[in-house]
């Protein structure tokens, strides 16, 4: 798509300012135009998965992963302490999770919304209801331009008040991508890696300044979910523990992006905490890329290297590390810059 058919080429078709010019009617196909709108305007659009053995997927998932929770512990105490279940990444094992993941229909019509190609990089399959506090994708998964992420969450059976539906604040991906500047938080000095939780209060004060009320997802089995990266959406409280409520998360990115983890980097200090993935349907490693350029690994590398290096020194024993390594100490090296390049690869001794 040249320059005079889109000139924002950085912003997602869907949240673009030239909505209508990219998805003009007199093109597009009526499912493509009906998602869209509910994309653009609400941050979200509900689909019948298109697999016609969405059904038989669903069982053989269901049958493969049952045996991973402890189901006693989260009928009891878990359940009451607001605890999920779940398996990441069960498509390495699960041919029936990588199916869903890689389904070539929800590619094509992502593609579509978004202007760039979509590829999954992460699955989560859970047995029951997240009961998670509402966010926004955005501080996880973020990408450069930003917005360029992506989630779809396939019932695996029919949802309802009882078994934990999705909760979402219809319109909040319009709000500004917030991050560490913003809350006037450096997440790279934080004693720990910082959690979501950071933000919480801010979501609530923005949920209650915006007026929005939550709406709730009860599907039915076979239906699906797009959400935009920043629309604010959680799980909502499961009433009836001996239920189940199998579904399975997607997230995607898209094509020419550099994608990394706002909670664990600070950009006006160049702290990039970069993530380095592969495209599920393809195996192969997707390069981080800016402005149709690749940013070269050494780079991706040295902003990995740095923010290790600063968490190390401050825990890390230079004068043990030389005792432990004598050669080290011959040669004259910086004991930490010798751990990360060399002593970590190869099992050195700290002390």
């Amino acid at each position: 798509m040249n320059s005079s058919t889109n000139p924002l080429p950085g912003v997602p078709s869907v949240e673009s300012p030239f909505f209508r010019r990219l998805f003009d009617p007199a093109t597009t196909d009526a499912q493509t135009l009906r998602v869209a709108r509910d994309l653009h305007e609400h941050g979200f659009a509900v689909i019948d998965f298109p697999d016609g053995q969405i059904d038989e997927l669903a069982e053989a998932i269901k049958r493969d992963l049952h045996g991973e929770f402890d189901w006693d512990f989260w009928r009891g105490d878990g359940h009451r302490q607001g605890i999920s279940l779940r398996v990441q990444d069960g498509w390495r094992e699960h041919e029936a999770i990588r199916r869903i993941a890689c389904n070539e229909g929800v590619l094509e019509l992502l593609s579509r919304l978004y202007g760039r190609r979509a590829w999954p990089f992460q699955t989560l399959n859970f047995p029951v209801g997240t009961q998670q506090h509402f966010h926004s994708d955005s501080v996880h998964f973020s990408s450069m331009p930003e917005r360029f992420m992506c989630g779809v969450w396939v019932a695996l059976e029919d949802v309802d008040a009882d078994n934990g539906p999705l909760v979402y604040y219809p319109g909040s991906h319009k709000w500004p991508v917030y991050t560490s500047e913003h809350i006037r938080r450096q997440f790279t000095a934080e004693g720990e890696r910082p959690t979501q939780a950071i933000f919480e209060p801010m979501w609530r004060a923005l949920v209650e300044a915006h007026g929005i009320a939550p709406q709730y997802f009860h599907a039915r089995k076979g239906q699906a979910l797009i959400w935009a990266a920043n629309l604010m959406h959680g799980g909502a409280q499961q009433r009836d523990p001996a239920r189940t409520r199998w579904s399975q998360v997607t997230h995607y990115y898209f094509d020419d992006c550099a994608y990394f983890t706002p909670l664990h980097s600070d950009l006006p200090l160049g702290r990039v905490e970069y993530r380095q993935l592969a495209d599920i349907s393809t195996g192969l490693p997707v390069p981080n890329r800016f402005a149709g350029a690749d940013i070269p690994p050494s780079q991706v590398n040295a902003a990995e290297r740095a923010q290790l290096w600063e968490a190390l020194e401050a825990g890390f024993d230079a004068k043990a590390y030389l005792r432990a390594n004598p050669d080290v100490a011959e040669a004259g090296a910086n004991p930490a810059e010798h751990f990360l390049s060399h002593g970590l690869r190869e099992h050195r001794r700290l002390k």
